[in-house]
């Protein structure tokens, strides 16, 4: 692959130091310089404040420099915790300062970590554990509930992990340590086996030889990915922490207000947040099989400004009237309903079209469409070809006919089902192993997805051909891309805290770290102001993220 190239042209970069040399005029509300006995000059660093009393956390990045500098609009007058993000530092101080309203200077004295490995991402686990990449791809699924840090710490012998291995086959994926569901057992799914023994008895064994916890354990060094620099520190982000400290925040969409709407993936509830006061609302879903597990993943917007969700095992999607803020329950036919039915995602994005909105059951990788007109539901079948092969999609985003795309996160396809013959086609991914997710179209009708072993990907519709570009950083796995209306592509990693914006003419990409674990899932895009508006929910940190480029 071409190398990642991080500064643009000699135009591109002229209007760069135009930029940076205008942001630096600019009155800011705290600046300083970040040091530390080991580096005179510290860029990359991640310098996070929070205010006293407020759920909401601002973030800069140092420059080449060892500067940081808030915005004059960003602090408001008060006492704000200082907090640093840099693999093998730790802050030494001041961790407090006081912002008055003509602004304040704070210089960060940073020293050695002695606990690295209480840092380390789950991407830089993996890099550091000793081993063949096939030996430790295993390891990418079990981060979805939660870090690998427990893992590596965990003081279980072979035996020990396998029985956890098979508890943990019988949970909900929307399920955390303090929260665990179980599935419902019965159908298909519960008569294969949910865990692999020979696959068990190996995993088992590897985490065993490598755990911090065994004293023969093999040695290993750590390996930290390096610290942003360049373009990759000209961001401002925002966390949002949301009141519920068990939410578990999976996709973020925004409406036309500005108003942040996440759907829970370990509750019955979807929440909006206001950016502008961090105030955040809470509305139950309605239960609808109370044996089930309860949470929900897909969250949409149609047209109008609606907000659909998919109900996962509660078998029904649902919509969110954004005016009146009443909510409607679909549920799936009762005679549909099996032990594991489940409806993970909707799709209501062009439903004005023909008046349907696609939803799928997951287990039996059948495909559904909502009649608004009748309020019914319509079987449209699996997903066959006219050869006869069949695609099991995951992701299943529309088109501006309303066509559903079909993203096969199991192998190594797409499709796509036309919405007035039910036909599908099928097209193989030039990348073996991708493992397509999530993705969606842009107003010029071309499907942008992510591919959990690759990196980003589009189809282009008219000439049915697909262009890939990797991810520069090694166990990205990005979940979900989002194309904005000015040609730049972004996704998430699960695994890197590393956000990525793609810039296809030039194919030049540019990663920003964010200032704390976050598994990300769903990517949204706001584009109301001069540059798109990057929005992720941290799963594992009960909190909404913004980020916000300053080119």
């Amino acid at each position: 692959m071409p190398f990642i190239r991080f500064i643009l042209s000699a135009i591109v970069g002229g209007i760069l130091l135009g930029t940076l040399a205008a942001n630096a005029q600019a009155p800011a509300a705290l600046t300083g310089r970040v040091t530390s006995a080991q580096e005179a000059t510290m860029e990359g660093v991640l310098v996070s404040a929070k205010r006293e009393g407020t759920t909401i956390t601002t973030t800069v990045v140092t420059n080449a420099e060892g500067r940081y500098a808030f915005p004059a609009d960003r602090l408001q007058p008060g006492k704000y915790t200082i907090s640093i993000r840099a693999v093998g530092y730790i802050l030494e101080g001041p961790k407090s300062v006081e912002v008055p309203a003509a602004g304040a200077t704070a210089d960060l004295r940073l020293n050695r970590a002695r606990n690295i490995h209480l840092q380390l991402s789950n991407a830089e686990w993996i890099a550091s554990l000793p081993g063949t990449d096939r030996e430790k791809q295993f390891l990418t699924g079990c981060t979805g509930c939660h870090t690998l840090q427990r893992l590596f710490t965990a003081q279980h012998d072979v035996d020990e992990w396998i029985q956890v291995f098979n508890r943990m086959g019988r949970y909900y994926p929307g399920s955390t340590p303090a929260q665990p569901q179980l599935l419902v057992s019965g159908g298909e799914r519960s008569e294969r086996p949910r865990v692999d023994p020979k696959v068990a008895q190996a995993a088992a064994q590897f985490l065993v030889d490598v755990s911090l916890s065994n004293p023969e354990a093999k040695e290993y060094d750590f390996k930290p990915l390096p610290r942003p620099k360049g373009r990759a520190t000209r961001v401002i982000i925002t966390e949002y922490d949301l009141p519920r400290k068990n939410a578990y925040p999976h996709d973020v969409v925004v409406d036309a207000d500005g108003q942040a709407w996440y759907s829970d993936f370990g509750s019955q509830i979807m929440g909006v947040l206001d950016p502008k006061t961090g105030k955040v609302i809470d509305y139950d879903i309605p239960v609808v099989r109370p044996e089930q597990p309860k949470g929900t993943l897909d969250l949409q917007l149609d047209r109008d400004g609606n907000v659909w969700i998919a109900m996962m095992y509660q078998s029904a999607i649902a919509k969110m009237d954004r005016a009146t803020r009443k909510l409607t329950v679909f549920p799936y036919p009762k005679e549909w309903w099996g032990p594991t039915t489940q409806a993970s995602m909707v799709a209501p994005r062009f439903s004005h079209v023909d008046g349907k909105v696609w939803s799928n059951n997951q287990e039996t990788r059948e495909y559904y469409r909502l009649d608004l007109a009748t309020g019914k539901f319509e079987n449209t079948g699996k997903a066959v070809d006219k050869n006869g092969r069949q695609i099991s999609a995951y992701g299943i985003p529309t088109d501006h006919d309303n066509n559903m795309y079909l993203l096969e996160f199991s192998g190594t396809s797409i499709g796509r089902r036309d919405a007035k013959t039910l036909e599908v086609e099928i097209w193989r991914t030039p990348f073996p192993n991708s493992r397509p997710r999530r993705g969606g179209v842009d107003h010029q009708n071309r499907l942008w997805f992510a591919e959990y072993h690759g990196g980003i990907a589009m189809f282009d519709p008219k000439t049915k051909t697909i262009k890939e570009w990797m991810t520069p950083t090694k166990w990205d796995n990005p979940y979900g891309v989002v194309a904005a209306r000015n040609g730049e592509v972004w996704t998430g990693s699960m695994h890197t805290d590393l956000v990525t914006r793609l810039f296809p003419d030039t194919d030049d990409m540019v990663q920003y770290l964010l200032p704390r674990t976050t598994n990300i899932r769903r990517v949204f895009l706001e584009e109301t102001g001069p540059r798109p508006t990057l929005w992720v929910g941290s799963n594992h940190g009960a909190s909404i993220v913004r980020v916000e480029t300053l080119d």
